[in-house]
């Protein structure tokens, strides 16, 4: 074919607008489903948001709702505990009352070295008219250790108590004695 023959051909430009055409639709028909397929990922990452968004809105309620729990039960602690200072106070001042209220213990304890040179024995002398039952209380600071032992004294005598009755007295030692007739006597073992 000459270049007349080519100019002269109405087929040609038929051909190339074809072609033109089918090029055309073919990138628009890429760029459609280019399209497509982003607003298909942005669906996926929106619908991912919005479930993230309602499992940390579910979250939030949760932990308020047990903020809330833990806060009604810190508050209802605390009223329990001012109710039970409240009666502690008035028990003590009862017990203080009490206590002021019944007569010293007629006992002197008096301390000496130990013959067998164990440490210190106390000597607990009844100084009333009756017979009493007392509960001996020691306790040594020091070691953190303590014990109870339980004592008839008859009228107007003493009795001793050392390292053979249970207990081996030093310095710096609590004593504390108890009956229920009387105030307890508290002393500190020189």
């Amino acid at each position: 074919m000459t270049m007349e023959n080519q100019a002269g051909d109405p087929t040609l430009p038929r051909r190339r607008g074809l072609i033109i055409s089918i090029a055309l639709n073919g990138v628009l028909f890429v760029l459609v489903c280019g399209m497509v397929l982003y607003a298909f990922m942005l669906k996926v990452d929106l619908d991912e948001g919005k479930r993230r968004l309602a499992k940390e809105v579910e979250t939030r309620q949760q932990v308020e709702i047990y903020l809330t729990e833990t806060r009604n039960l810190l508050t209802n602690s605390l009223r329990e505990i001012e109710q039970l200072k409240e009666q502690l106070a008035w028990k003590e001042s009862d017990y203080q009352a009490a206590a002021s209220a019944k007569p010293a213990l007629p006992v002197v304890v008096d301390f000496r070295a130990s013959v067998l040179g164990k440490g210190l024995v106390a000597v607990i002398n009844n100084a009333s008219d009756r017979y009493l039952t007392l509960v001996l209380a020691v306790r040594n600071p020091t070691l953190s250790t303590a014990k109870r032992f339980k004592l008839e004294l008859n009228p107007k005598s003493s009795i001793d108590f050392g390292h053979l009755e249970g207990w081996q007295f030093a310095s710096g030692d609590e004593v504390e004695l108890f009956n229920d007739d009387f105030r307890a006597l508290k002393i500190t073992v020189p």
